[in-house]
């Protein structure tokens, strides 16, 4: 009966036309994402076959979002959401418009990519916050829950089809095309969000407050981030994991086509096990009711990720890396849809705003440090020693976890 409710819900919400709209859109940017991500790694890799590279290429994507998650949330409060998504979309499209005519021209080098790729990192940067403010005017409030679960089911279905789409391209087409691809996307995202009409009620909230406002409020959260007994060390472990068991994914091209002689179409399998494995995780989280419990959850699947990346890093068998990917990609899922849950719980109303971009700065920005040092790493040990390394580490914060487990959900299971 669950599941048949389940169904009904997802079913009711996208019966609604502006939601439905938006989400088509979103799943075809999504789609698209996915597409140039394995494109961008892929050709980095062709361009340079360094590790280093893939690493900067991914703090170019990432790490804009350390230094303006703050300001672009601020932001995203003070213009019309719908007009700002459209800009933002339509810059990424032209940014992705330019790589692939360079590509096809044969004029692109590692340094332009880099650049085009920072410059469209900045622009997520500023779309990101817009992107999940805009979904609670789309739907009634009592849909709210049930409307951002279908946009984490189509985020993961594009995890897994936009890179098995994207190494299909790259093979028959070339990276070009690939990054065309991506361009249509974001123009029918455009599109479609031309289709949604909501009512402009945020009027009063997009007046210009005074700069120092906005600084004020950001150092307050991170008072309170400080003080608070079971958020802080909550953002620590996401922030540790992030940086030292995560960057095995930017890794992929390298272990794809060195480690397990598998080429690009070894990158697209790897990337789209991850995603099956986070659906997996998705599903199973689905079915719990209430925060108590998910404190134990969180700290095990800590250890979880830690065990199959010192698997994935230990061999030389691409089906058993496969199996330690899907393990890895269970355990990433379980690890942000918790940490995000268990935050909602604990934090005080007047501070949640503030505390889940925290989140989202360092879910989006440490990965990006991680994948860094991990390539760098990788040029002096090799791949694998260096993604054992980092996941040898989360075994320590780990049981660092696992000794404060019950004062952590003193704090965090309300």
């Amino acid at each position: 009966m669950a599941d048949v409710t389940g169904l009904k819900s997802i079913w009711q919400v996208l019966s609604t036309p502006n939601y439905r709209n938006y989400t088509i859109g979103n799943f075809a940017s999504q789609m698209g994402m996915w597409v140039q991500r394995i494109a961008i790694a892929w050709l980095t890799w062709e361009l340079t076959k360094s590790p280093v590279w893939l690493g900067l290429m991914a703090m170019a994507d990432f790490m804009p979002n350390i230094f303006l998650a703050p300001l672009a949330g601020a932001i995203a409060d003070r213009v019309d959401r719908l007009k700002a998504i459209r800009l933002y979309m339509f810059i990424s499209a032209a940014i992705s418009g330019a790589i692939a005519i360079l590509i096809i021209t044969d004029l692109i080098n590692i340094e332009t990519l880099l650049v085009l790729v920072l410059a469209n990192g900045v622009t997520m940067s500023f779309n990101f916050p817009v992107r999940l403010s805009v979904i609670h005017t789309l739907v009634r409030k009592e849909s709210l829950t049930t409307a951002i679960s279908v946009n984490a089911i189509a985020f993961n279905i594009a995890r897994i089809g936009g890179p098995a789409l994207s190494g299909q391209m790259i093979v028959q087409l070339g990276i070009g095309f690939a990054l065309g691809f991506t361009v249509l996307a974001d123009l029918i995202f455009v599109f479609m969000l031309y289709l949604i009409k909501i009512a402009n009620e945020d009027g009063a909230k997009k007046k210009q407050r005074p700069s120092t406002k906005v600084w004020n409020d950001i150092i307050e959260g991170f008072k309170y981030v400080r003080t608070h007994s079971g958020i802080g060390p909550l953002l620590v472990i996401l922030a540790f994991y992030s940086i030292f068991g995560r960057p095995f994914i930017e890794l992929f091209p390298a272990f794809a086509d060195e480690i397990f002689d598998q080429g690009v179409n070894g990158l697209a399998t790897l990337t789209s096990i991850l995603g099956l494995g986070s659906i997996f995780g998705s599903l199973f989280l689905a079915r719990r009711s209430g925060v108590i419990g998910l404190t134990r959850l969180l700290i095990f699947n800590v250890f979880l990720l830690s065990i199959s990346v010192i698997g994935f890093g230990s061999t030389n068998l691409y089906a058993f890396a496969l199996c330690c990917t899907f393990i890895g990609g269970i355990a990433i899922v379980m690890i942000g849809v918790i940490e995000q849950t268990l935050l909602q719980s604990a934090v005080d109303d007047a501070m949640r705003g503030r505390i889940l971009s925290f989140y989202t700065l360092i879910a989006r920005g440490c990965p990006s440090i991680g994948a860094l040092a991990a390539g760098g790493f990788a040029e002096l040990v090799g791949l694998q020693f260096s993604v054992i390394s980092g996941a040898v580490l989360c075994i320590g914060l780990w049981i660092w976890a696992y000794l404060k487990r019950d004062q952590l959900a003193n704090y965090l299971e309300k």
